[in-house]
């Protein structure tokens, strides 16, 4: 046994230094080896083989560098010259692009740790250990986090007409950015649509897109910080958040009076039913009328969309009467510019919104009661009939 170990201390005498150097080396060699039988099926031919058929010829190996996970790595790959019926071609691999100098996992590591809430200057600095000899710049980082906004535009183009939305949720949530040379605060217009399978999608810029349409006939939630949209779907529910509520009722009321109003409040919106419901809002004003009339405004406020929710099944009151569903949408938007200080353009306030949903960053999940969305679909399209 000790002859064996002292034997394979002697091999290893000249193997790379470190697990990561032997993984750098295989990576090269397979890399390497890939764009050889890559260039063997354009040409229909191996190298040094005659083939009748043989669509071309090598023409010598060119020295590129490639940055990959474990950082730059000298390739040698090959060239050659097609031929083609207009002529000849100098061929170019698809897994090596010309002008590739980083491997797809530096990319995605890049975007990743940006959407995470890393900066231009942290995200060098987290890649750098990796990266070692070929640190990215600054106009890299820029260039690689720019190509976020494809996605949004591919996103963004196509219309909502065909879209079945079934609730729709709205808000709006404030920004850092800069205009003009100043950091000003914008307010950004955040929504989560729920199709018809119960599933939930990001959604902005929806009348230009086509979604009122969509949206008709079917129901929405509509938050505070979206007046008016009862001209634009007036053939939809509404239904007021009722925690925005509750706080809007509580600035109206003494200190000491918080609990009772609170307790009363409670009645309303956790009622066994619609009707039970009604009831308590009519004792609640009744109450409260003249203790507090502020209070009774603001509760009128609201009228019946306090209580719209209680036309839908019960297995969806408890997501429908809060905005609960994005509002974490909208803690995880500021919860990640937090990190930013300001952003530099209004673009990208909205790109990096987008990416945040598409890239799986923040996840959606069914709403509670979403087997009985077909039952709210059904009775739609009796009422519309």
């Amino acid at each position: 046994m000790t002859k064996r170990i002292r034997k394979s201390r002697g091999v290893d005498e000249h193997a790379p230094a470190a697990l990561g150097e032997l993984i750098h080396a295989q990576v090269r060699v397979a890399i390497e080896t890939a764009v050889h039988e890559e260039l063997a099926l354009a040409l229909g031919a191996w190298d040094y083989e005659w083939q009748a058929a043989r669509r071309g010829y090598r023409n010598g190996v060119k020295t590129r560098t490639l940055t990959g996970p474990a950082g730059p790595m000298a390739l040698t790959l090959p060239g050659a010259t097609l031929a083609r019926a207009a002529g000849e071609q100098e061929w170019a691999s698809t897994l090596v692009p010309r002008y590739q100098r980083r491997m797809r996992e530096v990319n995605e590591a890049v975007v990743g740790t940006y959407l995470a809430g890393g900066n231009q200057r942290r995200i060098r600095g987290a890649l750098q250990p990796l990266l070692k000899a070929a640190p990215l710049s600054k106009s890299a980082v820029s260039r690689i986090i720019a190509t976020l906004k494809d996605g949004w535009t591919a996103w963004s183009t196509p219309g909502l007409a065909d879209v079945d939305l079934v609730y729709l949720y709205l808000d709006a949530v404030c920004l850092r950015v800069r205009q003009a040379g100043k950091v000003t605060s914008v307010q950004v217009l955040t929504a989560v649509a729920v199709r018809a399978d119960g599933g939930k999608g990001f959604v902005d810029d929806l009348n230009t897109r086509g979604a009122a349409d969509a949206a008709a006939g079917h129901h929405r939630r509509q938050s505070r910080a979206a007046p008016g949209l009862g001209r634009l779907w007036p053939a939809t529910a509404v239904q007021r958040c009722c925690v925005h509520k509750l706080r809007n009722v509580e600035r109206k009321a003494p200190k000491h009076a918080l609990d009772e109003l609170r307790e009363d409040f409670h009645r309303i919106v956790y009622a066994a039913s619609g009707e039970a419901g009604r009831t308590a809002y009519t004792a609640f004003e009744r109450k409260w009328a003249k203790r507090c009339p502020g209070v009774i405004r603001s509760l009128q406020d609201g009228g019946g969309e306090l209580l719209t929710f209680f036309t839908f099944p019960k297995a969806q009151w408890k997501t429908l009467r809060t905005t609960n569903v994005i509002e974490r949408l909208n803690e995880e938007f500021r919860r990640r510019v937090k990190t930013q200080g300001s952003l530099p353009t209004e673009d990208a306030a909205l790109v990096l919104l987008f990416s945040l949903v598409a890239s799986g960053q923040i996840k959606l999940r069914r709403i509670d009661g979403w087997r009985k969305i077909a039952t709210v679909l059904s009775q739609n399209a009796s009422v519309a009939a």
